[in-house]
């Protein structure tokens, strides 16, 4: 994407009015004439940034990767396996606004597009900090991490696990103690 600042405040305006429509209804029952009839513009200019709904959906929803991913690294010194950081359990409990959106993007198990985003962008953050660490199997534990935590956090979107958001969280933060704290040798 560009850094044009007429450009940006654009697509700012259709993440906008996606969001909102999405808050009235399920993301397949919105046009592309209600979005940009919401976000005062052109479909031309829509079709000049996004090249579909899903395109923007995803761009409207990569915030919340990268909250996950600060979230799953926002504890300083010896993290306490016992007690997630409390961004962990923010992030979990931020979601409903637009957990609908999120299920539909966020696939059963951790498929579709926002699982495939957020899956990339969560194994890259974990492999460069265990490398930096210099703690060993970088690539093998970074992949572990992005797996557990994106189907995880489907899973649990689409209610295939009761759990509240500081139950999910603490279960979610063990879990990945765990993996990094597994002896592969």
């Amino acid at each position: 994407m560009s850094g044009d600042p007429r450009a940006e405040r654009t697509r700012g305006r259709l993440r906008r009015a996606l969001l909102e429509e999405c808050g009235e209804r399920p993301l397949a029952e919105v046009s592309v004439a209600a979005l940009t009839r919401r976000a005062g513009v052109g479909r031309a200019t829509f079709y000049l940034h996004y090249p579909d709904l899903e395109a923007l959906a995803v761009d409207a929803c990569a915030e919340i990767v990268r909250e996950a991913v600060d979230a799953l690294h926002a504890w300083r010194g010896v993290p306490d396996p016992a007690a997630p950081p409390a961004a962990l359990t923010a992030f979990f409990t931020g979601i409903e606004p637009h957990a609908g959106l999120y299920r539909a993007l966020l696939r059963e198990g951790g498929a579709g597009p926002l699982g495939e985003l957020l899956h990339r962008e969560l194994r890259e953050r974990s492999r460069r900090e265990r490398e930096l660490a210099g703690a060993p199997y970088a690539e093998v534990i970074a992949s572990a991490v992005a797996a557990t935590f994106t189907g995880l956090l489907a899973d649990w979107l689409h209610a295939r696990m009761a759990a509240s958001p500081q139950e999910i969280s603490s279960h979610a933060w063990r879990l990945l103690f765990a993996l990094h704290t597994t002896r592969l040798s």
